[in-house]
């Protein structure tokens, strides 16, 4: 079963990214505007980072050995950390090109601090990344401004969701990505099968994606 689990996986993370670059690379050749092309950089942007942790977790269902490819694997994580945080500073624009809320600054100002903390979290060595079992407390401090953001953002597509058709949805999208990230930063260093729960999180992300199509 496990071994089953594995390869649905790794056929899983294959098509993500491959699912991933197309849009990105449809959105920004199709047209149709800033916004989409924007959509298109964010598209490019997440799949880019989720790319350094899922292409050695591949390897490691394909049966390479998993503690070689374990500095591999917590770059990996890390780059994925950041590169998460700058999607949804992007989505934050593209919020604001969007409805032009106002007042707005005072917000903007928030959302880039919350995503500038949670960076300048990623980067500090007491996180062990490349460690099998990180520290709990450090997945759960460097994630408090990610979260933040996260509501921030949602707030702004929520109150915003009659402007854009195709985005009315957006902030749910958010909220259930989060929803499901949320036990994987608490419990699966305990118990690695709540890991999957990165699975749906993952889809609500080509939803989040594919909505872009609209634009």
């Amino acid at each position: 079963m496990k071994r089953v689990f594995g390869l649905f996986e790794g056929v899983f993370d294959g098509l993500y990214l491959t699912s991933a670059l197309g849009l990105g690379l449809y959105l920004l050749v199709s047209g149709g505007g800033i916004a989409r092309c924007l959509g298109g950089i964010m598209a490019l942007v997440l799949v880019g980072g989720d790319a350094f942790h899922l292409i050695p977790r591949m390897a490691v269902i394909a049966g390479r050995d998993e503690e070689k490819l374990r500095p591999a694997l917590g770059r990996g994580k890390q780059i994925t950390s950041i590169s998460m945080t700058v999607f949804y500073l992007l989505l934050w624009q593209l919020g604001l090109s969007l409805f032009s809320p106002k007042p707005a600054m005072g917000l903007s100002y928030l959302a880039y601090g919350l995503a500038a903390l949670r960076i300048f979290l990623c980067l500090l060595p007491q996180n062990g990344w490349q460690k099998r079992y990180p520290p709990l407390s450090w997945g759960i401090l460097r994630n408090i401004p990610f979260f933040l953001l996260g509501l921030l953002v949602s707030a702004l597509f929520y109150m915003n969701r009659a402007a854009v058709s195709g985005l009315s949805l957006m902030w749910l999208a958010i909220l259930l990505s989060f929803a499901f990230y949320l036990p994987v930063v608490l419990w699966a260093n305990k118990n690695p099968k709540v890991g999957m729960f990165m699975l749906p999180k993952t889809c609500v992300y080509l939803w989040m994606l594919a909505s872009f199509l609209s634009l």
